[in-house]
């Protein structure tokens, strides 16, 4: 969504996040068992996928495998990058969506005529 205020345009992107082969995200459930929490938390959960590693050969079964044996993949830098502990971490996130659209702005037709300033926030991110 996107807009205009006084001199300025404001852009509002949702992004979806999928979480990588293995893995799952849990919503957590308020005290009255309702879902989702006014301040709920994604727990990233761990699957077995064995079934798939057998039929596929194209995933680790992060679940039946000792951590010292798996590659160093994309999929667990990612959540090394998003998580604390086994939760996403909505600082970190808003930290990862800035530096992507920062690289992404290089990349415009925009940014030979206009600058992007990044604005503090933690929760959030904002640009100008």
């Amino acid at each position: 969504a996107w807009s205009v205020c006084e001199n300025s345009i404001a852009y509002r992107l949702l992004v979806f996040l999928r979480p990588p082969p293995g893995h799952s995200f849990s919503l957590e459930l308020d005290t009255m068992a309702q879902l989702p929490a006014r301040h709920s938390s994604v727990h990233v959960v761990l699957e077995c996928v064995c079934s798939r590693e057998q039929l596929l050969g194209d995933v680790l079964c992060l679940l039946h495998h000792p951590d010292d044996n798996l590659p160093r993949d994309q999929s667990s830098y990612l959540l090394r990058t998003l998580c604390t502990r086994s939760y996403l971490d909505v600082e970190k996130i808003a930290c990862w969506v800035q530096l992507l659209v920062r690289s992404a702005w290089l990349l415009l037709p925009q940014s030979l005529h206009s600058q992007l300033t990044v604005l503090p926030s933690s929760q959030s991110c904002r640009f100008q």
